[in-house]
Parts: structure tokens; C-alpha cells; sequence
């Protein structure tokens, strides 16, 4: 079950309280270049994602922030360091939240702002990244960024923000290791009820990386902590949204889109599975219809283990099976068996 947090509106969708675990990821083309930032968001779009963060690092991607947001139909996040004016462009040129550290501008200055996100009802991540926490909380913790130093630097952050009156926050405490991540969003969510958007940051290349968030992530979002995530990769973003959509899915916490599941190559394997399995997954990699697919590799085992699949496609010696929910429906020429699996694919009806 998952912890109880805020729910903030971020945009046209809500993150926190009983709105479903959203999928984030961030552009890395030059903000200031309308055409390769809209082309990237519309293609993580279309992939799955639900918000989109951009870097502003000057003036120039601040003020094409609000035609950036124009051409797209997702929040959009302005990720801002240390600038009040950053900040306060982005919130003119109608962003749906900052990526903000309120401790990291002058007191003055992120009154400015917080005065501003509150009058136009943009909320603000509070983003802490165990490699750049303050000095001086590293000198009480000896010099080490562990999982309390990162909660004290995070409580630090959110005390600003409510003594300004302003409680439209998001937290996020991330490291580049399983264990200081998964311990800091443990402390903090005893301690706080704000909304936490959760990852493993510098996870590392897709093969690593992957692994690492899929532990990460998923550990917290199994003990239920956790209301948005983002999979951070050394790959393009797109591969960030398709291991989010499939962490979600492992966990039941998404219904949409196609569950496949298939059985390691053993020696009984008549066919090419790992090739199968994978022109499988990607014929239905844009599939939105809820369906559990099995991609098996023999006929011995393949019908009993695929009888909790709606659809299984099995392999055999030149002849292979198409099965719905457990029961043979068809056999088929090998060279033709992918094809007419997929035909029962296009035909298959949710409420079947």
C-alpha cells in the first residue's frame, strides 16, 4: 500500500495522494532549440511519458520555455540551479513546476520567486543529489553524504519553502547507489507527507542502469513510497521510459499496455527463441491493449506455463502453437507462426 502523501497538481495531472504513479524523464537537446526539444518530447511522448523536465542554464532556453510548452500537451518541468531569475522567467513563460533547491538562492531573491510560484500555482521540486550537498552539512556528517546528510539537507530546503507559507512541494533524495537512495526516502517519508518523486541518479549505461533503477525503484515502490519516477540512463530517454512503464508494470502499479513474459532457452528449444522474444516485443512495443502475452520456446512445457497468458505463442520442431488463455487455438508453420500470432494480437478484445 502506498504511503499517503500531499497531492499536487502539476499541470493537467496530479502527483501524490491517489494519482497513479507517474513516468517522468528529462530532454538532452539545447533548450534553446525549439524544433530538437519539441521533436524529443514528442517522440518520449508517444513512448510513455508523462512529464518532461528541460535544463535552463541561461536566459535564452528560460525565454523559450513558454513556446516549447505551446507544441507540447505535457507538464513541463524547468530544471533551475542557484538563479532567481531563471526561475522567475520560467514561471512567465508558463512552466508547470521548478526543479529548484530554495536554499541555494539568496533569501531575498527566493522570496521573489516563491511569491511568484504561488500566485501562479507552480509547484517546486526540492532536488537532492548526494554529490552536491552543502558544506556545511557535510562537515557535521565527517565529510560523508550519507542518507541522513541528504534528509537533513532535504529538511533544510522544505523549511525555507514553509516558512514562506508555501507547501506545494515535491521531494526527491537521490544518490548514485541502491543503498543511501532507498535509506533517505525511508527516513523522510516517516517525517514528511509531501509527494516524492523517486530514482537512482547517474544510474549508469542501459545494461546498468536498469538494473540499478529496477532495485531502487522498485524496492520503494514495493514498501510504498514513491508517486513519480524517473529511470536515469546513460542512453537515450526514451530507454528511460520503457524500463519506468515495465518497473510499474512488474509491480501492478500500471495496467496498460502488454505484459510479456517468456522462458529462458533451455535445450529443448527447437526454435530461435531469444529471437522470437524479442521480434515479439518489439511488434508490440506500442501496443496500448491490456494483454498478457507468453513467449515460450517448446512444446512440452510451453502450453501449461503459458496457461496464465491470454495469448502464447510456442515454439516447435518446423510446427509451432498459438494458445488463448491456456487452450490451443492454433498450429502453425514455423516460418509463419509470428505472423499469425500477431493477427490474434490485432484481434484480441480487452474483455475477452
Amino acid at each position: 500500500m502506498r504511503m499517503k502523501t500531499k497531492k499536487i497538481k502539476v499541470g493537467s495531472l496530479y502527483i501524490g495522494g491517489d494519482a497513479p504513479v507517474s513516468i517522468q524523464s528529462m530532454t538532452n537537446t539545447d533548450t534553446a532549440d525549439t524544433k530538437k526539444t519539441v521533436d524529443q518530447i514528442k517522440k518520449l511522448i508517444q513512448a510513455g511519458c508523462e512529464i518532461i523536465r528541460v535544463a535552463v542554464p541561461n536566459m535564452e532556453a528560460a525565454k523559450n520555455l513558454g513556446e516549447i510548452k505551446s507544441q507540447i500537451n505535457i507538464p513541463l518541468v524547468a530544471d533551475i540551479h542557484f538563479s532567481d531569475e531563471l526561475a522567475l522567467e520560467a514561471i512567465r513563460q508558463g512552466v508547470d513546476k521548478l526543479r529548484l533547491n530554495p536554499g541555494n538562492i539568496a533569501p531575498e531573491k527566493i522570496i521573489k520567486v516563491v511569491t511568484e510560484a504561488k500566485r501562479k500555482n507552480v509547484p517546486i521540486r526540492i532536488g537532492i543529489n548526494a554529490g552536491s550537498l552543502e558544506k556545511d552539512i557535510l562537515k557535521k556528517y565527517k565529510g560523508e553524504a550519507t542518507a541522513e546528510a541528504m534528509v537533513a539537507s532535504a529538511k533544510r530546503h522544505i523549511e525555507i519553502l514553509e516558512k514562506l507559507n508555501f507547501n506545494d512541494i515535491i521531494v526527491s533524495l537521490k544518490a548514485s547507489d541502491i543503498e543511501r537512495t532507498v535509506e533517505a526516502y525511508k527516513i523522510l517519508s516517516k517525517e514528511v507527507d509531501y509527494p516524492m518523486h523517486v530514482g537512482v541518479t547517474e544510474a549508469g549505461t542501459l545494461f546498468r542502469g536498469t538494473i540499478m533503477s529496477a532495485i531502487g525503484i522498485g524496492h520503494l515502490l514495493y514498501n510504498g513510497i514513491g508517486d513519480t519516477i524517473r529511470v536515469s540512463l546513460t542512453a537515450d530517454p526514451i530507454e528511460e521510459i520503457k524500463v519506468a512503464k515495465e518497473i510499474l508494470q512488474s509491480l501492478n502499479l500500471r495496467k496498460k499496455g502488454i505484459t510479456i513474459t517468456s522462458c529462458p532457452t533451455c535445450g529443448r528449444s527447437k526454435i530461435d527463441l531469444i529471437t522470437l522474444a524479442q521480434k515479439v516485443e518489439k511488434a508490440l512495443e506500442n501496443c496500448n491493449k491490456q494483454i498478457h502475452i507468453a513467449v515460450m520456446g517448446c512444446v512440452v512445457n510451453g502450453p501449461g506455463e503459458a496457461r496464465e497468458a491470454d495469448l502464447a505463442i510456442i515454439g516447435g520442431k518446423k510446427i509451432g502453437l498459438i494458445c488463448k488463455k491456456g487452450k490451443i487455438i492454433k498450429q502453425v508453420e514455423e516460418k509463419n507462426l509470428l505472423k499469425e500470432f500477431l493477427k490474434e494480437v490485432d484481434n484480441y478484445e480487452d474483455n475477452n
